[in-house]
């Protein structure tokens, strides 16, 4: 029996965080690290805790978001820790004050190593003060030369030793980078239970050169230098309709079964935001966070979100099962169809919807006026996590979908 068949067989015999005859992990803080490439160890910080009948909880900490696991299992010495909305979770064997295991994406086949220990607070280990400041916007190019560079924006605030941010890209950010200035070398990680994002550099007070990992399947090089008014590309710019259509089409199937096309009559006379977006991913997670609250606090008759999701679950059935868990989780009041299924490749995606030029990034959100012609198409989602940026794009978004509902 292979690896994660055990643990699933382990995870059908969970029964609750009650091991009667076993010592219960420390409350507290830990330290968790996971194995990524080139023998590179990506740090993250987390707190465990009891509530009334036993239950476990977590919050996992990178910068300013605090992330909470309310589904963890333990049984004997084993522990499960399944992260909210995403399909990865941590699974292993743990003593009072150690844990071993593995961080588990079953669908993608991707299982990194994990260790945590309790007690160290320290996200990095840092040997001793840096004299160099990061704290700025950061010019980055990401794998240069090799045909699939792109261009990010960093943006640090260092403070003492300690440095926080995120980097800003076409596709969306780079989510909540927490790490050190540790000599010469800059570390920042971030760990959501859909990526493990991990960057190391050699920093000068002018120059960044380093290797981004993701988990233990991807890296690649960048390099940044300072410059204060460096800009990305407009997000507005970068997807738009091919030459010989007007308008977009769709008909793809809900959670029962039924095909919703654009041209149905509850369509009809208003303003659609078509999402185009995945489970699996968290700058979707972020935008659809956003909607969620934006259609809570502005209840207008005559505005329509459709979500299109394009899942790597190898089912159908596995597909479905991840957008019934997004919804349920965060409260996802508007439709969320499955356009694909088995892969989330861009080109793919971009033959289900042959009017757009490119799916260039998930996610990606059409804006479709009272006369069913399109306005804008907006690539990417920065989120939270890119504070002022995040900002501005809350006031346009909010001022741009006024002005399509008053016409």
């Amino acid at each position: 029996m292979g690896k994660i068949g055990y643990i699933l067989l382990l995870v059908m015999g969970l029964t609750g965080c009650k091991p009667p005859q076993s010592p219960k992990p420390s409350v507290g803080v830990w330290r968790a690290e996971l194995k990524v490439m080139d023998n590179q160890i990506l740090p993250f910080n987390f707190r465990l805790m009891m509530g009334e009948g036993d239950a476990c909880t977590l919050e996992i900490y990178n910068a300013e978001e605090v992330i909470h696991v309310d589904e963890v299992r333990i049984h004997k010495d084993s522990i499960i820790i399944k992260m909210p909305v995403f399909e990865g979770y941590m699974a292993g064997k743990f003593t009072k004050d150690s844990m071993e295991g593995e961080f588990i994406k079953e669908s993608l086949g991707r299982v990194v190593p994990f260790r945590a220990i309790w007690g160290e607070t320290q996200r990095f280990d840092a040997k001793g003060p840096s004299g160099i400041h990061v704290s700025g916007i950061w010019e980055t190019e990401f794998s240069a030369g090799t045909g699939d560079q792109y261009m990010g924006k960093g943006v640090f605030v260092q403070s003492g030793d300690r440095v926080t941010g995120t980097f800003q890209t076409t596709t969306g950010d780079k989510r909540y980078l927490d790490g050190v200035m540790d000599g010469d070398s800059l570390k920042l990680s971030a760990f959501d239970g859909a990526h493990a994002f991990l960057f190391v550099a050699k920093a000068t007070d002018s120059s960044l050169n380093g290797t981004f990992y993701s988990g233990n399947h991807f890296k690649e090089p960048f390099a940044g230098k300072r410059n204060e008014s460096f800009e990305l590309p407009s997000p507005d710019s970068l997807t738009f309709l091919k030459q010989g259509y007007d308008t977009l089409s769709f008909s793809f199937p809900d959670k029962d079964g039924n095909r919703v096309a654009l041209s149905d009559p509850r369509f009809n006379d208003k303003v659609v935001l078509v999402q185009i977006m995945g489970t699996w991913c968290p700058n979707c997670l972020d935008e659809t966070k956003f909607y969620v609250d934006y259609l809570k606090e502005h209840q207008a008759r005559d505005l329509e979100v459709v979500a299109l999701a394009f899942e790597y679950a190898k089912t159908r059935e596995g597909a479905f099962k991840s957008i019934k868990r997004l919804q349920e989780r965060i409260g996802v009041g508007y439709p969320i169809l499955l356009a694909q299924f088995g892969t989330s490749n861009k080109g793919k995606a971009q033959e289900k919807l042959p009017m757009l030029n490119q799916v260039l990034s998930y996610p990606t959100t059409i804006f479709i006026d009272k006369k069913g012609r399109v306005r804008k198409i907006h690539t990417g989602f920065n989120g939270p996590a890119t504070g002022e940026k995040f900002v501005r794009f809350k006031t346009d978004f909010h001022a741009f979908v006024t002005q399509l509902l008053s016409e």
